[in-house]
């Protein structure tokens, strides 16, 4: 019995617990994943700044400043760049990537215009040539034409910004028209008419111009002055042009000057103020005059200097 007792006693198990620590938190793994966070922003930051150009630059910076403004106005550097991976973008049905049109694109329009003023250059030049070409041209057809011996001192060249002037000036005792009047001189038709015939082989628009001395007209019907007269002559040479072979619609304009661009200033009554004018426009002029005359509205010869005319002492007979 002693011995079953012993083995029915029981067995006390002592556990020592030793002082605990508070538990520990996750504040440090989000610390940690803000910090990883930045830096891969911000080497991601310096690597978009390291491989893009200076207009992209410029226009997130005018994205970020003014996200409106460059959302509705675009431009260089707003947007549309090629994408990183090749043949990326917004367009998914492009093989290849979007143009940027950041520095790219201005330096495309700087050398487009560059090449643009380049052709324009050598076109002027070839058409300075091809007029200097026509003008010896004309010279020879009146050169190798006895006809015109006489009538060499009176035919004027030369090359004004418009293209090739050629003139034709009275002489004291062989005027271009009959006195006081637009009816052409029989030696003054056969020289139009060739002259015309010579300018049908160019392209070239012309402007014909009537000029007069400073002598006041004689008084005439409806106060007929140099303005009309001036007017009348420059029309019956185109009409000699025209009977030349020269094609109507070549003649953008016919004007009278009356004596308002005077040949010999110091003497306004030489005989060379009277003069017909042919000007063989180049395209410069010929752009100037089409641009112009949709936007302009020039005053009536006319109303601008009849003036001049009525400045004059008074009436004497006509020697024009």
């Amino acid at each position: 019995m002693a011995g079953d007792a012993k083995k029915l006693q029981p067995i006390i198990v002592k556990k020592i617990k030793k002082g605990g620590h508070a538990a520990h938190g996750g504040a440090w793994k989000i610390a940690y994943a803000d910090f990883v966070t930045a830096m891969m922003a911000f080497f991601l930051l310096m690597w978009l700044l390291g491989s893009t150009t200076e207009g992209d630059r410029k226009g997130i910076q005018d994205y970020f400043n003014n996200p409106i403004k460059v959302s509705m106005m675009g431009g260089s550097g707003s947007g549309d760049s090629s994408s990183v991976v090749k043949g990326g973008g917004q367009d998914l049905t492009r093989s290849t990537g979007q143009v940027k049109r950041g520095d790219v694109e201005a330096e495309r329009k700087s050398y487009t215009l560059q090449a643009l003023k380049a052709t324009r250059a050598q076109q002027a030049s070839a058409e300075a040539e091809s007029l200097k070409m026509l003008k010896g041209r004309v010279e020879s057809k009146l050169a190798n034409d006895p006809r015109f011996n006489e009538l060499k001192a009176q035919i004027r060249f030369d090359m004004t910004t418009d293209g090739l002037r050629i003139q034709i000036v009275d002489e004291q005792n062989r005027p271009m028209f009959a006195t006081g009047s637009a009816v052409v001189q029989p030696y003054m038709r056969e020289l139009l008419r060739t002259i015309g015939g010579v300018l049908a082989e160019v392209p070239n628009k012309l402007t014909l111009e009537g000029h007069t001395d400073t002598a006041a007209f004689s008084a005439g019907a409806g106060g007929y002055s140099n303005w009309e007269l001036s007017a009348d002559r420059a029309n019956a040479s185109r009409r000699e042009l025209i009977a030349g072979g020269l094609a109507d619609e070549k003649v953008l304009r016919v004007q009278g000057l009356a004596a308002s661009s005077l040949f010999d200033r110091e003497q306004p009554l030489n005989p060379v103020n009277r003069r017909i004018s042919i000007i063989v426009m180049n395209r410069e002029a010929e752009d100037r005059f089409h641009g112009s005359a949709d936007t302009e509205v020039q005053p009536p010869a006319l109303e601008v200097a009849t003036a001049l005319a009525e400045s004059a002492s008074s009436p004497r007979a006509d020697t024009r």
